[in-house]
């Protein structure tokens, strides 16, 4: 199980765990999306689609995802890896679901990364007094009891910081100071940081937050330790601290800074957990919806991934208020460990792999429950068009969009990469890093109006995918 742990961290660091509008395209650009008859039958389901919508945005599932979402977050909060907590919050949507009258729930269990930060201090010492606001990268160890004392080296980037001699880095701290970009482009400096700068023989690493706006509020997330190359304290400060150490070093004023960290990583057992709602025709092949339901430490995971959660669950339970059953399952998961390493996605692949031709489509929320605006696709050409035809039928809530991504979603790219066709909620998301593994990611980033437009939007798009008379092609 470590060695699958240290596999899940490498691919964080070879896909990254958000997609990048910058590789993205308009679908409108593909050369070709000619599907024939199946164009008409897919455009006989608008009905379907107003009904769903009707049922969750005016009638009676009108505000149950939010109300759902705000019960289960104020009464859990965080749900890091491995605690007990999270384990307590998925009994609760087991018992959740089965108040709905749906009892067609499996869990599995799998061991993840249990790893809890402790005191964390950064006093400036040099050129003034200051304390620095930071929040320790996942995994990080700890410093020495009395903290680690040093001088601090600002680089933008790793070509800047391989150009400078080893003799300068060494028992040294590196800031990374680089500017938000996209988030892919810009993470690796948080998850391969303290590789990079230990390799220099540097004693610490802080990497100014991953995010493009801030009110002093530093952004947690995974790093990446390499087992050749010492393991050193690693954290993220805010934007506003990254930038007075840059002004204060390009002016040739030394800083000087204390950095004391602790933190303690054991291996618990968690869950992921299965919801099915049966087909009726082809039940052994499935249409998968999903959200994490772990989430970091600090803020309440309302946003990352609560919302993506109860959009998922939400999917079986409105097909059976409303009795319809498609012909295929529909398969709601909720993994567990996206945080640390796509844990639970991985022990999934690995369990179901000899099942994984009757897996149709997998979709994955992720990335806020924002105002939709489509679908992050991957898959073949094929694939796409047909998907792109099942999105005309919401131009009427604006969400008709599909863009290209090779590797849509986090937990669902473990899939996606051995040729599973995917999708990952496309959502008006522009401000979703500005509270992304913060203090900030409470309900108060979510709207009621926003999580039904998802959750109809959701249910429509998979019924359809788990109706029609095609399969999805790979």
């Amino acid at each position: 199980m470590l060695v699958l742990i240290k596999l899940c961290s490498i691919l964080i660091l070879l896909i990254g765990v958000q997609s990048n509008p910058d590789r993205r395209k308009n679908y409108s650009q593909l050369k070709s999306c000619d599907i024939g008859p199946l164009a008409e039958e897919i455009a006989s389901y608008e009905s379907v689609v107003k009904n769903i919508i009707n049922y969750v945005v005016n009638g009676p599932f009108k505000g149950k995802t939010y109300d759902e979402l705000s019960k289960f977050v104020d009464t859990f909060g965080a749900r890091p890896s491995g605690s007990q907590i999270l384990e307590d919050s998925i009994d609760y949507m087991i018992q959740l679901t089965k108040d709905e009258d749906i009892n067609d729930i499996v869990t599995e269990e799998l061991e993840v990364p249990h790893w809890m930060r402790g005191k964390e201090e950064i006093t400036m010492i040099e050129p003034r007094i200051k304390n620095i606001d930071l929040l320790g990268l996942g995994q990080s160890v700890s410093t020495p009891s009395e903290g680690i004392t040093a001088e601090v080296i600002v680089v933008n980037n790793f070509e800047e910081l391989a150009e400078i001699p080893n003799e300068v880095v060494e028992g040294k701290i590196v800031l990374y100071d680089p500017i938000f970009t996209t988030y892919r482009e810009t993470v690796v400096y948080r998850s391969q940081g303290a590789v990079r700068a230990a390799e220099k023989g540097a004693v610490a690493s802080l990497v100014r937050s991953i995010a493009p706006f801030s009110i002093n509020s530093p952004h947690t997330g995974s790093q990446n330790y390499n087992n050749n190359v010492k393991k050193i304290p690693t954290a993220a400060i805010s934007i506003e601290d990254a930038d007075l150490m840059r002004r204060l070093f390009n002016r040739g004023q030394k800083i000087i800074l204390n950095i004391t960290m602790t933190s303690t990583s054991e291996t618990k057992t968690s869950r992921n957990t299965l919801i099915d709602l049966k087909g009726t025709l082809n039940p052994e092949k499935l249409v998968i919806v999903s959200g994490h339901i772990d989430s970091w430490d600090v803020g309440q995971g309302a946003m990352d991934d609560g919302g993506g959660l109860f959009v998922s669950w939400a999917v079986p339970v409105i097909l059976k208020q409303l009795n319809m059953k498609p012909k295929r399952t529909i398969r709601s998961i909720f993994w567990t460990a996206e945080e640390l390493g796509l844990i639970g996605a991985y022990a999934y692949e690995e369990k179901h792999r000899n099942e994984s031709h009757n897996i149709n489509f997998i979709m994955e929320s992720d990335e806020g429950t924002f105002a939709p605006r489509g679908l992050a696709v991957g898959g073949s050409q094929k694939a796409r068009c047909i998907i792109a035809e099942i999105l005309k039928l919401f131009e009427s809530i604006n969400a008709s969009t599909l863009v290209e991504e090779d590797s849509p979603g986090s937990d669902i790219s473990v899939l996606i990469k051995t040729g599973i066709p995917g999708a990952s909620l496309h959502n008006a998301n522009e401000k979703y890093f500005w509270f992304h593994h913060t203090e900030g990611d409470t309900m108060n980033v979510e709207s009621p109006e926003e999580l039904d437009l998802c959750a109809a939007f959701w249910t429509a798009v998979a019924y359809i995918i788990a109706d029609i008379s095609a399969d999805i092609p790979r």
